[in-house]
């Protein structure tokens, strides 16, 4: 089996005692090779001068003063959002303190680009996959740091990876050549990606950086229950909880105490339903699946939550896509003050 996700850094990354993610000089210099701080044709030399300092000693500290001696403001602004991003990774130790202190307190924005939080993320999806052998587990687990847009096709959810569709729109599939085609007006093929099934689910290990495989959330089928082991994981990674989580098809509990949407409009929606407001057939249309999480320690939830299930959701936005948003897992459930 080949080597799952190597875009994601865990190869740059070690684990401490506790099973943590721990920040390592050459993961803090993989973003220092970022086009965005890298040096250009036309980079000054001040500005060549501090970015080889720094993959000397990717710890560096670099004050005010000597990002103002760079000549382009661009390059400056670039290197402020890194380095204050760098300085979290150091501050935390561990990937999984720094992806959970961002959401800390609830506050928005999120202090840090998107892509660096998928970014963490992707690398501690990678770190709880690891020997798993179950190809639909770890396509599932690419819903937590990867856009998707989402298709009702005869009944059957599929989901496909937003930015691989939009490329195959843009230059069906043949690159740069494809996208030259495609300016020209020249009709392109219909974009066909494989939908991940029992034959030829062995195949994803070999493509997985190429995030070109379609997840089927259809009730009742692989993809969706694949979704709920990595729910579980999640949730045990972070808190040491065991909780089981399982597809539900409607939600008909008349004690119903606590929910948690994986997204924007899902929580939008189990909020109005919970609240006895009216939800349209047309918004309702949008729920791709809904869950029922149960906590296996009654103690390590709130008091009026034990014995109640947790009620989960996730839907697609008006434009057809889905963004998992795994951290509202972790300041989302009702757990008790220990945790």
């Amino acid at each position: 089996m080949q080597e799952l996700w190597p875009s994601s850094g865990y190869r740059l990354l070690n684990r401490n005692g506790n099973g943590r993610l721990a920040v390592t000089d050459d993961f803090l210099r993989a973003y220092l090779a970022r086009p965005e701080v890298a040096p250009q044709p036309e980079s000054c030399d001040a500005e060549r001068a501090l970015h080889t300092e720094l993959l000397d000693n990717p710890r560096l500290a670099v004050d005010a003063g000597r990002l103002g001696s760079l000549a382009d403001p661009d390059a400056v602004e670039n290197y402020e959002v890194v380095l204050a991003f760098r300085d979290r990774l150091i501050a935390t130790d561990t990937i999984e303190a720094c992806y959970r202190g961002l959401f800390e307190g609830g506050g928005s924005p999120v202090p840090v680009p998107p892509l660096f939080v998928d970014q963490l993320a992707h690398a501690i999806l990678r770190s709880i996959l690891e020997g798993c052998e179950d190809p639909f587990r770890a396509r599932a687990a690419e819903l937590f740091f990867r856009k998707q847009t989402a298709l009702n096709q005869d009944g059957a959810i599929l989901l496909g990876d937003d930015d691989t569709i939009a490329m195959y729109r843009q230059t069906g599939g043949f690159g740069s050549l494809g996208k030259l085609i495609a300016e020209a007006g020249t009709p392109m093929r219909q974009v066909e990606l494989d939908v991940l099934n029992r034959d030829n689910a062995g195949e994803y290990w070999a493509r997985s950086d190429r995030f070109d495989t379609v997840l089927d959330l259809t009730f009742g089928r692989e993809g969706l229950d694949a979704l709920c082991r990595v729910l579980e994981s999640w949730v045990r990674h972070f808190f040491d909880i065991a909780v089981s989580v399982q597809p539900a098809q409607s939600i008909t509990d008349e004690q119903w105490v606590w929910h948690v949407g994986l997204d924007a409009e899902a929580t939008a929606i189990l909020n109005d339903l919970y609240n006895g407001v009216a939800v349209d057939d047309e918004r309702r249309a949008r729920l791709i699946s809904l869950f029922r999480m149960e906590f296996a320690e009654p103690a390590a939830i709130q008091p009026q939550v034990r014995g109640r299930p947790v009620y989960l959701a996730l839907a697609m936005a008006a434009d057809d896509t889905v963004r998992l948003k795994p951290q509202n897992l972790l300041v989302n459930l009702p757990l008790a003050e220990r945790i």
